[in-house]
């Protein structure tokens, strides 16, 4: 007996929520009773061969009714009728109707923040919403990488509000690991963090860090005691904190001193910040060398210069020897790849100079 309840209780689930299962039997059923139908009918033009009777099933069943194929006897006209014209196409319909919910659906629960990327590879997560604030970093990461589909992990809002630009995971709290492996955190190559507040962000940051342990962390706080607290603890997560009290005070001492700080941070400027890292096979060359070079040749301002351990010097001594790892930040009118610059030709040249 309850082999016999546990089996229609799954019937009855099925056949109320007409799941493709369900769906797939009654229409191999009603097929297979119409074949036997028109067979018992006498109707061998229709029935003799299987490919006619799929091709005659399918242009009842879809309503274009070519008439090439058709009952010819009385019986078979009345099943035509009352069995096979109503029950395929109902099912066909029927079929529309689920295919076109399912989509529906599918798009749906991405747009609902339900969708899963965890196999994504090299992509940014963000993490937090706070509005506009948010908007702006996400359409600057957009401007920057043109092409990458950045994730945006939060806890609200209900929709997608960026679907032009993000795919979107919700959750109920940013520390959720769960969520991060759907946002793809481990492929991720780039996390950065912006919580509601500092709790929010150092929440999220110590998820990130367990969730994405290969990609460059970078997390925003607004108090400095809980952002050297982070920098203690994981020297390798970039933390930024605000820097309008200390530009204030540079402007008064320095005019202009603002605008420099815009203009260098700003995107879509003609001479923006950037950075790259100096790969295997460069060879090694002094740092005057590389600032004369790469402004001969590409056009780019050598302003500093960081170390794996991740000091940067903007006053590099002209002598200092730049090898692989280091990270060269330089101002130019777009972003270079490692991969464009020349650098055994400029490292030969400076050994010949």
């Amino acid at each position: 007996m309850l082999i016999i309840r546990s089996i229609w209780q799954r019937l009855y689930v099925g056949i109320a929520t007409l799941s493709w299962s369900v769906f797939a039997a009654c229409f191999v059923f009603h097929a297979l009773v119409s074949y036997l139908g028109l067979s018992w009918a006498g109707e061998a033009d229709l029935t003799a061969d299987p490919a006619n009777f799929a091709y005659y099933y399918m242009t009842t069943a879809t309503t274009v009714g070519y008439g090439d194929l058709s009952p010819g006897t009385r019986a078979g006209r009345l099943l035509g009728a009352f069995v096979i014209l109503p029950g395929s196409i109902a099912l066909f319909t029927a079929f529309l109707g689920k295919a076109i919910t399912t989509m529906t659906g599918y798009w749906r629960r991405r747009l609902q923040g339900l969708g899963d990327f965890s196999e994504r590879l090299g992509h940014t997560l963000v993490v937090g919403w706070q509005g506009a604030r948010t908007k702006r970093l996400i359409e600057g990461l957009a401007q920057d990488h043109r092409g990458e589909r950045t994730v945006l992990l939060a806890t609200a809002p209900a929709e997608n509000p960026l679907p032009e630009l993000v795919d979107f995971v919700i959750s109920q709290s940013v520390s959720d690991l769960d969520s991060y492996a759907r946002a793809g955190a481990g492929g991720a190559a780039t996390v950065v963090i912006r919580g509601v507040d500092d709790d929010e962000t150092l929440a999220a940051t110590l998820a990130a860090a367990a969730a994405a342990p290969n990609a460059h962390l970078v997390a925003h706080f607004q108090d400095d005691s809980a952002a050297q607290l982070v920098r203690r603890q994981f020297p390798d997560i970039e933390v930024i904190t605000s820097l309008a009290a200390g530009l204030l005070a540079r402007a008064a001492r320095d005019p202009g001193a603002s605008r420099l700080a815009e203009l260098m941070f700003a995107e879509g400027t003609v001479d923006t910040a950037f950075s790259m890292r100096l790969p295997a096979g460069c060879g090694e060359i002094a740092y005057f060398d590389a600032l004369c070079g790469l402004k001969r040749q590409h056009g780019l301002t050598l302003i500093g210069v960081g170390n794996a351990d991740g000091h940067v010097d903007l006053n590099c001594p002209a002598d200092r020897a730049l090898g692989v790892g280091d990270t060269l930040y330089y101002i130019a009118d777009h972003r270079f790849s490692a991969n464009e610059i020349a650098w055994p030709a400029l490292c030969a040249k400076a050994a010949a100079a």
